[in-house]
């Protein structure tokens, strides 16, 4: 893909071949000075810096290291050990352990079933998680729903059910509603509000599509304190909007009931709501 200028910056030139998914953009204006550090703690001063307004760092760093993930924390994109990673850190407003806290819940949700990438603690206190669009040198193609459905992922723009409906469209599986519904119940229960449009991806691989490994699965406030993606029409789900959102697009009942008691348990120790 050639490179469009937007407000007299090349973004895309910038993310060249750094950008989640398989597309790549050209022509590939790299910060040729920046050098190509991977030391975890470098990078995780320069971050404070900029975070604290001191741009006497290499801001240069940040930018061949940024990629388009997006997100609301500060993050880089790393090669260990041949191995492509995402590195967060945390922004201003994070308490000081949120690398912790997000690796337990990415333990948490393998417990409950929820397909994840690899993740790790890096100096134990920076969370990582291995790059799912990436196998080998091979890319995978990703697409998010905030992509897919033009919904906006900065305000409420999504329901549940109308992720659901988008899964059986764009696969035709109703076991990809199951994956979804699966992570809805642990969002909930876990409170992780912040799950806009742009959570939630899907993947292309053998020319078949399939929901995302999960990402980006901790505790948040989201928009206004209620679920960025509605439950059933409510921000606020009680037990009854959870299977109502699965009724909807016919979801069997059992099989939700059963997905959702699997998940309590799983998720147990990092529980926030009992509904």
């Amino acid at each position: 893909m050639i490179a469009c200028r937007t407000d007299g910056v090349f973004f895309f030139s910038i993310v060249a071949k750094s950008g989640m998914g398989a597309l790549t953009y050209k022509p590939y204006n790299r910060i040729v000075n920046a050098g190509d550090i991977n030391d975890i703690n470098i990078l995780a001063n320069e971050v404070k810096k900029i975070l604290n307004e001191d741009y006497s760092g290499s801001l240069e760093i940040l930018v061949n290291k940024g990629g388009s993930s997006g997100g609301a924390r500060p993050k880089v994109l790393l090669t260990i050990d041949n191995e492509e990673w995402l590195v967060k850190f945390p922004s201003s407003i994070d308490p000081s352990d949120i690398g912790q806290i997000e690796y337990q819940y990415s333990l948490s949700a393998k417990k409950c079933g929820i397909l994840m990438p690899e993740t790790k603690l890096f100096e134990n206190k920076y969370f990582g998680v291995h790059r799912f669009d990436r196998e080998g040198k091979k890319r995978i193609h990703t697409h998010s729903a905030s992509g897919l459905l033009y919904a906006s992922y900065r305000l409420p723009s999504l329901d549940y059910t109308e992720l659901f409906k988008a899964a059986i469209a764009l696969t035709g599986d109703i076991k990809e509603v199951g994956k979804l519904f699966r992570q809805m119940v642990f969002n909930v229960l876990t409170h992780n509000r912040d799950d806009h449009a742009k959570n939630f991806s899907f993947v292309l691989k053998n020319n078949t599509w399939s929901l995302s490994p999960a990402y980006d699965l901790v505790y948040s406030y989201g928009f206004n304190g209620l679920h960025t993606t509605t439950i059933a029409g409510s921000g606020n789900p009680t037990r009854e909007n959870v299977f109502e959102a699965a009724k909807n697009v016919g979801f069997p009942l059992k099989k939700a009931k059963e997905i959702f008691d699997e998940v309590y348990e799983g998720c147990r120790g990092i529980i926030k709501l009992n509904i």
